[in-house]
């Protein structure tokens, strides 16, 4: 029997033309390239456990996963390999060694998200696949104080939407930000700045629901109370979810 160790990987990807990370029938997604790259490389089935599960459309600069290989397959060929093989939307950025009980999701202690927004009248063909284009009259420093309110430990039900497996609604933010510029996209972007998500962990689409929820009040098409009557509201989320291909899951962090 061959020998095996426990290894991490750190892969970003383009979501546009994915149906999300997890596998799915019929359907084509990050975790089944990934793994049925790997299982060409080791000539057996290999499962894959990721950090999250990244929606149709959403992107990632730095989505961990994990899984058994074989000690005797060097990793930096492993990661050679890989990117020779993978498609071009799919690039491993790190390949290392972990202790066997290390689970890309459940070792986790919170998550980075970026959502990246681009303010004209009408959307540059260069980065509309990895922006929200919005045509409204929104200061990026608005924005920045309405997410004060999200800041700390809340009951976030009213922002989550249905199909969620969560056992509990309640998560806790650490910091929410307004960057410049987009995340990805043409050096010569004007009016394009970025909303950074840091917490423990984050609800399905909590995230573009807290986004679009930022922006309607920012616009003057929600009261600002919106924001607190949501917080306090039950699921499922009653509001507009912003684009998936604005959002990049940036990192994940662990101790």
């Amino acid at each position: 029997m061959t020998d095996t160790h426990n290894i991490k990987a750190v892969v970003r990807y383009d979501g546009t033309d994915f149906a999300g990370w997890q596998i799915q029938p019929n359907a084509r997604t990050v975790q089944e390239v990934i793994e049925s790259t790997l299982a060409q490389l080791s000539g057996a089935d290999v499962k894959i456990s990721g950090a999250g599960r990244t929606d149709s459309g959403v992107h990632a600069l730095g989505q961990v996963f994990n899984c058994t290989w074989p000690v005797d397959f060097p990793l930096d060929k492993l990661q050679r390999a890989l990117n020779k093989l993978l498609e071009p939307e799919i690039r491993i950025e790190s390949v290392e060694v972990v202790p066997d009980d290390f689970h890309a999701s459940f070792s986790a202690t919170g998550k980075r998200y970026a959502y990246a927004i681009v303010q004209h009248a009408h959307a540059d063909p260069f980065s509309s696949r990895y922006a929200w284009n919005i045509g409204w009259d929104v200061e990026a420093g608005r924005v920045e104080e309405l997410a004060l309110a999200f800041v700390g430990k809340h009951d976030f039900a009213g922002f989550c939407c249905s199909g969620s497996e969560a056992k509990t609604t309640v998560r806790m933010i650490h910091d929410i930000e307004i960057v410049p510029g987009a995340v990805v996209g043409p050096a010569d972007l004007e009016n394009a700045w970025t909303i950074e998500y840091h917490g423990q962990g984050f609800l399905y689409k909590m995230v573009r629901n807290l986004t679009g929820t930022l922006i309607d009040v920012a616009r003057g098409h929600l009261p600002d109370s919106a924001i607190s009557e949501r917080l306090n509201a039950p699921a499922p989320y009653h509001g507009y979810t912003a684009p998936a291909k604005g959002l990049f899951m940036k990192e994940v962090v662990y101790d």
